[in-house]
């Protein structure tokens, strides 16, 4: 299952975020990949800000 998972991962661009650090004492991070077929910039930051969360941060792959 941890193959499947592509675990473990070592590094992931992600961790680069300011914010990430905060993911590990009382927040956490959902992390939508650009590669999902249905993925679409513009729809899926509205609709995250919708969600008023306190940051939306990109990643650069």
């Amino acid at each position: 299952m941890l193959a499947l998972n592509g675990l473990p991962m070592p590094y992931h661009p992600v961790f680069n975020v300011p914010r990430f650090a905060f993911a590990t004492k009382d927040r956490f991070f959902l992390i939508v990949f650009a590669s999902d077929k249905k993925y679409d910039p513009a729809t899926t930051r509205r609709f995250l800000e919708g969600l008023n969360p306190r940051s939306i941060s990109e990643v650069p792959s």
